[in-house]
């Protein structure tokens, strides 16, 4: 047998045996992170290329200098590698998990526009068709009574108006999806958002006998665009009263932690099953399984308001959560005191 021959079958045989227990170390790894994956196959890649490297350098009976010499060339070059390939390893890790939340993410938003494609279509529909019986109905004289014409005519005015909010969530949140959301940031002061927001819901309030109740002292201010601050805290109470069941409270509370404002809407409506915490905020969800509301013209939503909140909090760099509270639910906005720093 050829001296070349038997190298080749030292080193085969070297590179093999590591090889298998790579081949065991990844098997038992399977459901760890991408990057160890890539660390492992690396490690092992390179500790072939070395075993074969030293077992040739035994087997040919080298001088302990010059089998010295092999090894610190072997191990520089197994540092090197190393080093290389653990830092392409991660970026390659990174793109991974980046592509597998991106993948994830625009299958939810597919899901969700499916859904929001349904419920639009169904809130539409249903207002639609009643306004254009009430309209024939008028235009044909069926309906001649005064008194009769007087109620389709609120009517109409009740559900044109449904129909233009409902439009105009559709068109926020649009802005908000497609990136084209501007915020004019200032200093604004809670306790004006707040009073705002109560006194545009108070008629909604007390058609359903609910109180909201806040501070009248301890508010911050926030550098945040007020138009889209008034409209998530709008929403947030106009949520909470719509499911709180008469007589129920929404308490509206806020501070400040270190670098954060924080401000939480807290009603009485007796809590969301835990299945369905984490999909509140998701377009078009309305959780009438959890919290039914009363069939008013003015509990009617199309499933947008917290979507919406989500949308522009997260456009200030915020976040908002949900939680039961045994009673109810209690939704907290977090928003950094300063977005210009």
């Amino acid at each position: 047998m050829s001296d070349f021959l038997l190298i080749a079958l030292y080193a085969l045989g070297a590179g093999a045996a590591v090889g298998a227990l790579g081949a065991v170390a990844l098997r038992l790894l399977h459901d760890r992170s991408i990057l160890l994956h890539v660390s492992v196959l690396l490690v092992v890649t390179v500790a072939a290329v070395a075993a074969g490297v030293v077992t040739v350098a035994a087997a040919m009976f080298l001088s302990p200098h010059d089998l010295q010499v092999v090894l610190v060339t072997v191990a520089a070059s197994a540092v090197v590698s190393l080093s290389v390939g653990v830092g392409f390893g991660r970026r390659l890790a990174t793109a991974a998990v980046w592509a597998a939340q991106a993948r994830e993410k625009e299958r939810q938003m597919e899901a969700g526009r499916r859904e929001l494609v349904a419920w639009v279509s169904h809130d539409l529909r249903t207002p639609l068709a009643g306004l254009r019986a009430m309209a024939e109905a008028l235009a044909d004289g069926v309906v001649d009574d005064a008194a009769t014409v007087h109620r389709y005519h609120q009517q109409i005015r009740v559900e044109s108006d449904r129909m233009a909010r409902l439009v105009d969530d559709l068109f926020e949140l649009s802005r908000i999806n497609a990136g084209a959301l501007r915020l004019a940031v200032s200093t604004v002061p809670l306790a004006d958002i707040v009073s705002e927001a109560i006194a545009a819901t108070a008629p909604l309030a007390a058609s359903r006998g609910v109180t909201v109740t806040a501070s009248e002292t301890g508010w911050p201010t926030v550098v945040a665009a007020e138009q889209e601050l008034a409209r998530v805290v709008t929403n947030l109470v106009v949520n909470s009263v719509r499911y709180t069941p008469p007589d129920g409270t929404v308490t509206i509370d806020a501070g400040r932690d270190h670098d954060d404002v924080w401000l939480a809407v807290s009603d009485t409506c007796g809590g969301i099953p835990d299945h369905d915490l984490p999909r509140v905020f998701d377009v078009a969800f309305r959780g009438e399984r959890a919290r039914t509301p009363v069939a008013t013209p003015q509990a009617g939503g199309g499933g947008l308001g917290l979507a919406i909140v989500r949308g522009l909090v997260e456009a200030h760099g915020g976040k908002v959560t949900a939680d039961n509270t045994g009673v109810g639910c209690r939704f907290v906005i977090r928003l950094p005191a300063d977005l210009r720093r």
